[in-house]
């Protein structure tokens, strides 16, 4: 009995001694002591960032490096790896559940991973935000441990593929260690961005088979975690997510046009609406004609064109950089018009002028004097229709102003990064679609209702998409959500009605069964087979949540005009715009005042004549055709001015092509050539009347 009680007593202490061992975190390294005694400890170098607290979950330790959790056995081998999309501010293993929390840039976010017994994995949905920080530190991390150090580190961990790779450059020369190394690369799970960055590396090993491998699994990780071809990608996003464009380029650079078209098939799979992605497509197209593969170039230039639906205006990605030019193009134009046509009139109201303010003064000194001076202003000797020609072009400078404040704001939000990085949702996507004060209306609902559906809270989604009743793309995701609780009836009712009301809505249809073939039904078939296709706003219904359309900016502009510079966004540009409007209102006034009587005997003397002349146009405002010249004379001008370094704003159009400068010439000497047979025909009539007075006399 009493051997019994020391069997028990020292199998209590046994216990008693594991149930206090526990993880602790001592600078940089992590330890697991059971008392005095260390059991295993990793350190981890300070590049990787902050280390959190460690938590204990059965027999494994978790720990927060940076932006991702290592799951550690019993004798601290790596078990699992947990990729988050921000670095890791707490964690927590109370309640036998294991929560983590994120904090980034002005958000937080809080996901639950299942144990490593459990199967591992993140049970929530996990965005990545387009910070290279984050999507490239385990490259970064592989890239830490010097040479000699580098079987250890693989050792220690196995799951980051980058060490394996580095393990294949220092055996080159041994294939077979080559291949080995490859193979434990691709055998661990990454998230698409690291997928990327591997297979460029596989690709630069001389593995394009591996590379291959690497890109599809690419494509399925992206496509689980809701990326998705209709949604843009910036620059910097895609830079974040493994740049591939600039690998394509590299590529194209060397002649590798078959490995460039891989990666170009993976671009136009996921992220086909990517920034630069119109050069990029025409240049592997002209450089497939060069070789001779006109059938393949022509397949890319259609696809070109396919990209061009739903864009603003269906003008193609660079819709609201050439909408701000063409807005600044117009804005030019019709300054040099309203310019040009007040100088003529003020050369041929000359000498007149200059008789009537004699009394005054003089045409300066009579300003001494101002509403007697007002009275023999330059306008006011044009007859009606000439100051109604002045009248419109003035209100027409008004408009393209608003014109250009509206496109430059549409233009700037549209670029903004929480549009542009392949998905919506998540903890930074929230944020930063928080912060672009998206307009209430059914647009914004749309948008921030999909960013719920996403990220599978269906409830929020309900909610928002309610605002935006009526509207077809919000029918269809309603849809898509009773499809997905089990309601087939519904789901399909409210197919039929979202593409009733909008035929062309290529989701409605794919869910109806119908085969469109866009990109995204192309891609949701082959990497989403079997799930319902949500619809995402195009470039047009993004525009209108950001800034609404131009109705909206003349809307403000009316009812508070002297906050112009804070409506058009520019203080410059809202100081032309109110100039403008009081321009406006001044030649209004005009209309009501009578002509002088003088004004009829101005006739058209030398300086006039030479403004007919040189200025197409500005001499005719007494007919509408002379307004039409004016400004055609004023936009060819306004388009070509970048050519002789005049302006910096780029044109709307192309002048490094031929054949638009020559266009555009051939304008310019049309309206001189028309210009001068109206000036001989206007000689030859004042000659005529002259003769018929001197006669009459």
């Amino acid at each position: 009995m009493r051997g019994t009680g020391r069997v028990l007593l020292l199998a209590l202490a046994l216990l008693g001694s594991g149930a206090g061992a526990e993880p602790v975190v001592e600078g940089r390294t992590l330890r697991e002591e059971d008392g005095a005694t260390l059991r295993w400890a990793r350190s981890f170098p300070e590049a990787l960032g902050e280390l959190s607290v460690p938590a204990s979950l059965g027999d494994t330790v978790y720990l927060g490096v940076g932006p991702v959790v290592y799951a550690f056995g019993p004798q601290g081998q790596t078990l699992a790896r947990y990729d988050l999309p921000a670095p890791v501010s707490t964690l927590d293993s109370s309640g036998g559940s294991l929560r983590v929390s994120v904090r980034g840039d002005g958000y937080e976010e809080r996901f639950t991973l299942t144990p490593v017994q459990g199967g591992g994995g993140v049970q929530e949905r996990v965005v990545f935000p387009p910070d290279p920080a984050v999507t490239g530190w385990l490259r970064r991390a592989a890239a830490l441990p010097p040479e000699e150090a580098l079987a250890q580190a693989v050792a220690e961990d196995p799951l980051n593929p980058f060490l394996a790779l580095r393990e294949a450059r220092a055996a080159r020369g041994n294939r077979l260690a080559e291949l080995r190394a490859v193979r434990r690369a691709l055998s661990v799970e990454l998230p698409f961005p690291a997928w990327v960055q591997l297979a460029a590396d596989l690709d630069a090993l001389g593995f394009p088979a591996a590379a291959d491998v690497a890109l599809d699994r690419a494509r399925r990780d992206a496509a689980a975690r809701g990326y998705d071809p209709e949604v843009r990608v910036g620059r910097g996003a895609l830079g974040a997510y493994g740049n591939p464009s600039g690998y394509v380029g590299t590529l194209l650079a060397q002649g590798r046009l078959a490995r460039a078209d891989v990666w170009l098939r993976y671009l136009r799979d996921l992220h086909p609406r990517f920034e630069g992605g119109d050069a990029l497509y025409a240049r592997y197209a002209d450089l497939l004609e060069a070789q001779g593969r006109g059938g393949e170039a022509e397949e890319w230039r259609q696809f070109r064109r396919e990209l061009r639906a739903g864009t603003l205006y269906n003008l193609g990605p660079q819709a609201p950089d050439l909408v701000r030019a063409a807005t600044r193009t117009l804005t030019l134009a019709l300054l040099l018009a309203l310019g040009a046509a007040l100088l003529a009139l003020t050369a041929r109201a000359w000498r007149a002028q200059g008789v009537q303010t004699r009394p005054l003064g003089g045409r300066w000194r009579g300003w001494r004097r101002p509403l007697l001076r007002l009275r023999h202003t330059s306008v006011l000797y044009a007859t009606w229709t000439e100051r109604l020609g002045l009248t419109v072009l003035a209100a027409g400078l008004a408009l393209a102003l608003a014109a250009w404040g509206w496109a430059n704001a549409t233009a700037a939000q549209l670029q903004e990064p929480a549009l542009n990085a392949g998905t919506y949702g998540g903890g930074w996507g929230a944020a930063r679609l928080g912060d672009l004060g998206l307009r209430p209306g059914p647009d914004a609902a749309l948008l921030s209702g999909l960013a719920a559906q996403l990220d599978g809270d269906d409830t929020a989604a309900r909610a928002r998409y309610a605002q935006a009743a009526g509207d077809p793309c919000a029918r269809n995701n309603l849809a898509v959500i009773a499809q997905a609780r089990g309601d087939a009836p519904q789901a399909r009712e409210g197919y039929r009605a979202a593409l009733a009301e909008r035929p062309d809505l290529a989701a409605a249809a794919y869910n109806l069964g119908l085969d469109p073939g866009t990109p995204g039904t192309d891609f949701q078939r082959a990497l989403r087979p079997g799930q319902p296709r949500p619809c995402f706003p195009d470039d047009r219904s993004l525009a209108r949540a950001v800034s609404g359309d131009l109705g909206v900016t003349l809307g403000r502009l009316a009812r508070e005009p002297l906050a112009a510079g804070q409506t058009l966004g520019s203080s410059r540009l809202g100081g032309t715009f109110l100039a403008a409007l009081l321009l406006v209102g001044a030649l209004a006034l005009s209309l009501l005042v009578p002509r002088p009587a003088v004004a009829a005997r101005q006739g058209r003397p030398p300086l006039y004549r030479l403004a007919a002349l040189l200025l197409p146009g500005a001499a005719l405002l007494d007919s509408p055709w002379g307004a039409v010249l004016l400004l055609a004379w004023g936009g060819a001008v306004a388009t070509l001015l970048p050519l002789a370094g005049l302006t910096r704003f780029a044109p709307p159009l192309d002048l490094t092509d031929p054949a638009v400068r020559a266009a555009l010439l051939a304008v310019l000497a049309a309206t001189y050539a028309l210009n001068t047979l109206a000036f001989v025909g206007a000689e030859l009539r004042h000659a005529r009347a002259r003769r018929r007075a001197a006669q009459a006399g």
